[in-house]
């Protein structure tokens, strides 16, 4: 029974490898592509491809807040970035709409165990792109409770958001922000039910939408996001809507440093 165990595992540990991958198959190896490849793009076309970057940690010190950077900025006229954890318990984390903006992100996600983290980018002409890496982890993000709960005040600032911009030498204007928020993923072992941030808009001053953003439970708490957008110069603010799946809706503005000072974001929340 050792023995068979053992080998269970090796053929485990080889299954997820992301050595020696065959011609035209997962670079990365995982048992879940297949499901993956149908959840995510059905029967539309996908390749590999490795101009989309995925940059995690080699090691993790804290698997509820994993740093993560996709950058797919040398493919052209991407409509949608999603990504995904092959291994998750929710393996769907974010999807971000650059409508006027890179299709760049870079944010930090719970992983309960190690797995294959993907992104894939879809283009105008129809195909999906898929790069990734996989993450080596001890696990149990998922399933940690927020540390928020700890204060009795935690629900008086759910929603506040800081944030600035720096307008970057191509043009575009990088956007770093903080929303506060527990992001509970519904695992933990005190039930505590799902509850996150579900939707993020950002707009220009005007109102012109820059960048869509979809979230899910795999999402750290107090969600810390980059993002680089196409803002006009002239705008005083970047605007900064949010929805979460209790219904709460929170705006802020993000003051532009270069036509205003100051960096804090001011909230509001009904």
């Amino acid at each position: 029974m050792t023995r068979l165990l053992g080998f269970t595992a090796a053929m485990l540990a080889l299954a997820i490898s992301p050595a020696k991958a065959g011609p035209g198959s997962d670079p990365l190896n995982s048992v879940m592509w297949s499901e993956m490849r149908e959840q995510f793009f059905g029967n539309t076309p996908f390749e590999f491809d490795d101009r989309i970057k995925v940059i995690v940690p080699s090691v993790l010190e804290d698997q509820t807040q994993v740093p993560m950077t996709v950058d797919a900025r040398a493919l052209s006229d991407v409509k949608k970035l999603v990504v995904f954890a092959d291994l998750n318990p929710v393996v769907h984390v974010l999807t971000l709409r650059p409508i006027n903006a890179e299709p760049y992100i870079s944010f930090r996600m719970k992983v309960e165990q190690g797995t294959p983290v993907r992104a894939a980018a879809l283009t105008n002409d129809g195909v999906w792109r898929v790069g990734g890496v996989y993450l080596d982890a001890a696990g149990g993000g998922c399933s940690a409770p927020a540390l928020a709960r700890e204060q009795e005040d935690w629900s008086i600032s759910v929603g506040n958001t800081r944030g600035r911009l720096w307008r970057q030498l191509d043009g575009t204007t990088r956007v770093r922000m903080r929303i506060r928020h527990p992001m509970d993923t519904g695992l933990t072992l005190d039930n505590i039910p799902a509850f996150y941030i579900e939707k993020v808009h950002m707009r220009s001053t005007s109102g012109a939408i820059l960048a869509s953003l979809d979230m899910r439970e795999p999402v750290s708490e107090d969600p810390t996001l980059t993002l680089l957008v196409h803002q006009p110069t002239t705008d005083t603010d970047l605007h900064v809507e949010g929805r979460d799946t209790g219904g709460n809706m929170y705006t802020s503005k993000i003051p532009a440093l270069w036509n205003r000072s100051g960096f804090e974001a001011r909230s509001s929340n009904p």
